[in-house]
C-alpha cells in the first residue's frame, strides 16, 4: 500500500479528471472492480498530457512539462516514478517508452488542422500508443485507437474550440458556427467501438454524449451518464 501522502498525492490528480468528468461517479459502475483504480489512474494520466499539449496561449509550458512526462515514463519502463501517478501504473507491464516517444506528436496536434482527415491524422501516433495502453491494462486486443482518436478531438474542443476547428469547416461554416459545424461533423465521424475495452468504450460514449448535446464542456445528467455507459459496457 502506498504511503498516505503518496495516496492523497494520487488522490488529488485522480480529483482532477473526476472533476471534468462527474458522470464517471455513476459510469464506473459498469467497469469491472479490480480495473477501476488503474482506469481511474490511466484517465487522469492522459488529462495531464493533453492539458499540457493543449492548454493555455504559449505553448512553450506545455513543450517543456511533456518533455519532463517522457522521461518520466521512460522511467517508468525501467521500474522508476516520479509522479503520483505511477503508484497505480509504474509497475504495469505497458507501453510506457512508447507513449513517451508519441508526445511530440500529440504538441505537434496544437495546430489547427486543414480538414478533418488531418485532424484525425495528427493525433493518430499518439492514439495508436494509448490503443496499446489499453490493451495492456484491460486487455481486449489493441483496437482503440481511431476511438481514442475520437475522444481526442472531442476533448480538443473543451480545452479551446475556437482553435480545434480545422480550417475547412471554418470556411464551409457561418460566422460563428464553425464550432457547431465540427461538432455535428465529429458526430457523424465517430468512430465504432470495435474491440475496445470496456473502460474505454464508456469513456468514449460519455465523449461523444456531450457532443450529441452540443457542448463538449456540458456533464450529461446521471440518468444520460448511466444509461450511456450501460449501452458502451453491453455493446462494445
Amino acid at each position: 500500500m502506498p504511503a498516505s501522502s503518496d495516496a492523497d498525492a494520487l488522490a488529488t490528480f485522480v480529483g482532477k479528471w473526476r472533476a471534468r468528468w462527474p458522470e464517471w461517479s455513476v459510469a464506473e459502475v459498469f467497469v469491472l472492480p479490480s480495473q477501476r483504480a488503474k482506469a481511474l489512474a490511466w484517465a487522469a494520466l492522459q488529462q495531464e498530457l493533453t492539458d499540457a499539449a493543449w492548454a493555455g496561449s504559449d505553448p512553450r509550458p506545455g513543450e517543456a512539462k511533456l518533455g519532463w512526462w517522457q522521461e518520466e515514463l521512460h522511467g517508468w519502463s525501467r521500474g522508476a516514478r516520479r509522479h503520483p501517478l505511477g503508484i497505480a501504473l509504474q509497475r504495469e507491464p505497458a507501453p510506457w517508452a512508447r507513449l513517451a516517444a508519441s508526445l511530440p506528436a500529440l504538441q505537434g496536434s496544437r495546430a489547427r488542422p486543414h480538414d478533418e482527415d488531418e485532424a484525425f491524422a495528427a493525433l493518430q501516433l499518439f492514439a495508436d500508443a494509448a490503443s496499446a495502453v489499453d490493451a495492456a491494462l484491460f486487455g481486449n486486443g489493441d483496437g482503440s485507437a481511431r476511438l481514442i482518436g475520437g475522444q481526442l478531438l472531442q476533448q480538443r474542443l473543451s480545452h479551446d474550440a475556437a482553435a480545434a476547428v480545422p480550417l475547412d469547416v471554418l470556411a464551409r461554416a457561418g460566422d460563428g458556427e464553425g464550432v457547431d459545424q465540427w461538432t455535428q461533423a465529429l458526430q457523424q465521424r465517430w468512430p465504432s467501438a470495435c474491440d475496445a475495452p470496456r473502460p474505454r468504450r464508456v469513456w468514449a460514449a460519455l465523449a461523444l454524449a456531450r457532443l450529441q448535446r452540443g457542448d463538449a464542456n456540458r456533464p450529461l445528467s446521471a440518468w444520460r451518464a448511466l444509461w450511456t455507459a450501460w449501452r458502451a459496457a453491453r455493446h462494445g
